[in-house]
């Protein structure tokens, strides 16, 4: 499908949460989505190594004009025009590919490029970043971010990997403009009982806990 609809800064900013679905069902991602945008949760990204990705970001694309859908786990060009076409808004990458970010930036298709290092993190904001994700954050933690953002105060970061309700309003303290979630904010367990009502729920509770850094 042909990307008609920009990223909506506005809807990510009022609950700047990236959702990550990775292997799971059409199915199941209907559902799953239905509780999403009632409790006003508007990014969500599919990983391109889920079956029938292009199929799920399509159908989502179609059926949800309110919510941005992204791709994630785009490591190289062939993911990110496989990606572009199904109709992807915003494109996740767990490393730094430059050739990625480029052709994003000249698309003006918002890019979130993973990084480690502050060497990294810096290099992906000057190539363009829309914001970088800092991938996986468990293994750096909050005073990690502290660090990072004392001299390179102009950067976005959005860590992933790790982050759960039990962390993620620490997160946001350190300085961060958004987080990614995968497991931790798609309850494995309420998704197998098929659980939705329980799961929306979750995601209220979540976006309770970082109300104050919702625009």
């Amino acid at each position: 499908m042909q990307n008609k609809t920009d990223f909506s800064w506005e809807r990510y900013s009022s609950t700047p949460i990236v959702g990550i679905i990775r292997g799971l069902g059409i199915d199941t991602v209907r559902q799953i989505v239905k509780a999403y945008t009632v409790a006003e949760f508007y990014t969500i990204e599919v990983t391109m190594n889920t079956p029938h990705v292009a199929e799920i970001i399509t159908e989502l694309r179609l059926n949800y004009p309110d919510l941005n859908v992204g791709a994630g786990t785009v490591c190289n060009m062939a993911d990110l025009d496989k990606a572009i076409t199904a109709g992807a808004q915003f494109i996740v990458t767990p490393i730094l590919d430059e050739e990625v970010v480029k052709k994003c930036v000249a698309k003006e298709i918002p890019i979130f490029p993973g990084a480690y290092t502050p060497t990294e993190i810096y290099r992906a904001w000057t190539l363009g970043a829309s914001a970088v994700k800092i991938f996986p954050a468990t293994q750096l933690g909050t005073r990690f971010i502290k660090d990072v953002l004392a001299p390179l105060d102009e950067i976005k970061l959005m860590p992933t990997g790790g982050v759960s309700r039990q962390n993620i309003k620490s997160f946001f303290e350190a300085g961060v403009t958004g987080v990614g979630m995968g497991s931790s904010l798609f309850d494995k367990q309420m998704i197998k009982d098929n659980d939705f009502d329980s799961l929306q729920h979750h995601f209220t509770a979540i976006k309770k806990d970082i109300e104050p850094f919702c625009n």
